[in-house]
């Protein structure tokens, strides 16, 4: 007995590890099956049965081919022969047909069976469903693609700022993107009489296909859209409760287009404003999916912003002009004014010296080209270094030297420093640097935090003394200063120092 259990050992430990293996293989979730060379099935385990939808029974004996579609008939050869080569199919993707005759994703491994004497006599063969990995790659694909192409959309009609062309583009590319065979931006307006909408852009169609209908109005099916309530996707939009409900067609026209599928989305400002809608058309049943209606909808939100931005820009463009209308108005009124004064000056002052009849039309002259160059700014403010050369323009170019950092001042300290160097230069005219050939005058500025300082400087000249009384000039310098200025007559030339704020 003793040595019976001897000899039967390996027998009986060939036999447990047969059950065990084959328990495995009927427990396995994936497909487990082996075939001959010619492609006969000879076993077919549980998990093939959950995979594919036939019993053993139904394969055992039968060409594996049954199972791939007409089109991929050609990788069985090809696995065939690599398999006869003794190589081995690593995970090999592809698509297999089930006993119902839906498709399905498999990743394929298949190996070489071996006989006793090492030759190929079959193959084994390990199927894993992967439709549903398969699916998912697929719509993370399709979103990858949607929002590659978003941001295609985006940063086209973003950089653009004409009405027209932002809702052309974005009504072509809609209509590419989601499908259609022709698409539509309808913009709303007003008219008199109730509320309507002008048929915008087109693409697909030509404009004259939907003109002779006249404008939409906002019936059972195109209201959700002109109310901003929703997007409207159909398969059939004949067969929808709200089709045909509206007088006078009770429908679609006769003559109009043909549109079976039906697709529109709201274009929605931020505040929640309706600005349109865009509408889709297909003649064919079905022809927008849920990634046409996200398309659509991303499509729709940076259309909004873009035609906001557009709405935007038109209206800074039309107070711009509105500005620039009213500053070439004040600035003729102006011109009228100082010309008005001028020649009631001139008359009042027939019997005043002539040098005083010129100081006050060069006082009027200067105040004429302060006021040039704040219209020129809008009234803002105007740049030191222009209001220093416009003041001292009159005078010899030559003997001045100018220099000091960029700076604006308000209009109020630009108006009164124009005219407070106007009567230094006419003061040095008369009585110091410029008064002789050798004179110069220096004029420097520097800017510290809020304050600008000005400083003018006369070298060269004859020697100068401290008038008996305070002129316009000082009354200017003054009020250009807030009474800061610091004028000194100094042999050598007239020093005068202007502290004065930047902004009023």
């Amino acid at each position: 007995m003793h040595e019976v259990a001897v000899t039967t050992l390996p027998d009986q430990r060939a036999s447990i590890g047969q059950a065990f293996l084959a328990s495995i293989i009927e427990s396995s979730d994936d497909a487990i099956v082996s075939k001959d060379l010619n492609g006969i099935v000879a076993s077919w385990n549980k998990g093939a049965e959950r995979i594919f939808g036939y019993a053993a029974a139904e394969m055992i004996g039968k060409s594996i081919t049954l199972l791939i579609p007409p089109e991929l008939r050609g990788e069985e050869g090809e696995i065939l022969a690599r398999i006869r080569r003794g190589e081995q199919v690593d995970h090999f993707e592809t698509v297999r047909r089930r006993k119902d005759g839906t498709r399905i994703n498999i990743s394929l491994t298949v190996s070489p069976i071996k006989n006793a004497e090492g030759g190929i006599v079959g193959a084994s063969k390990i199927a894993r469903d992967i439709t549903q990995r398969k699916a998912a790659e697929t719509l993370l694909q399709r979103q990858t693609e949607r929002l590659e192409a978003l941001n295609r959309v985006a940063k086209t009609i973003a950089s653009d700022l004409d009405m027209e062309r932002i809702v052309q583009r974005v009504t072509d590319v809609a209509t590419e993107l989601t499908g259609a065979q022709f698409g539509a931006f309808f913009y709303n307006v007003t008219h008199r009489g109730g509320e309507a909408y002008l048929l915008f852009t087109l693409s697909g169609a030509p404009r004259d296909a939907f003109e002779k209908f006249g404008l939409p109005r906002a019936t059972a099916v195109f209201e959700p859209t002109f109310h901003g309530t929703g997007v409207v996707r159909s398969d059939d939009i004949r067969k929808d409760p709200r089709y045909g409900r509206n007088a006078p067609h009770h429908g679609m026209p006769q003559g109009h287009l043909p549109v079976v599928s039906y697709l529109a989305v709201p274009v929605l400002a931020r505040s929640g404003e309706v600005i349109g809608g865009l509408f889709f058309g297909h003649n064919k049943a079905g022809a927008f999916t849920p990634d046409s209606e996200h398309v659509a909808v991303g499509i729709a939100a940076h259309a909004a912003i873009a035609i906001e931005n557009a709405r935007l820009y038109e209206t800074a463009q039309e107070e711009t002009q509105s500005k620039e209308l009213l500053l070439r108005e004040f600035k003729h009124r102006i011109k009228n004014t100082l010309s008005t004064v001028q020649a009631i000056a001139g008359q009042t002052l027939r019997s005043a010296p002539q040098s005083e009849r010129e100081a006050f039309n060069a006082r009027l002259q200067v105040l004429a080209h302060a006021h040039d160059l704040l219209t020129d700014r809008d009234w803002q403010q105007a740049a030191v270094r222009d209001l220093v050369q416009r003041a001292l323009a009159p005078f010899e170019k030559e003997r001045l030297l100018i220099d000091g950092p960029d700076a604006a001042l308000d209009a109020n300290k630009a108006l009164l420093l124009t005219m407070a160097l106007h009567e230094l230069a006419t003061n040095a005219v008369k009585y110091g640097a410029l008064s002789n050939r050798e004179g110069k005058v220096h004029v420097t500025w520097s800017v510290a935090g809020d304050r600008l300082t000005l400083t003018w400087r006369e070298v060269d000249g004859p020697a100068v003394q401290s008038p008996e009384r305070k002129g316009f000039g000082s009354l200017l310098i003054a009020q250009a200063t807030d009474n800061q200025a610091l004028i000194e007559f100094a042999p050598e030339g007239v020093r005068c120092r202007l502290p004065i704020p930047l902004r009023d």
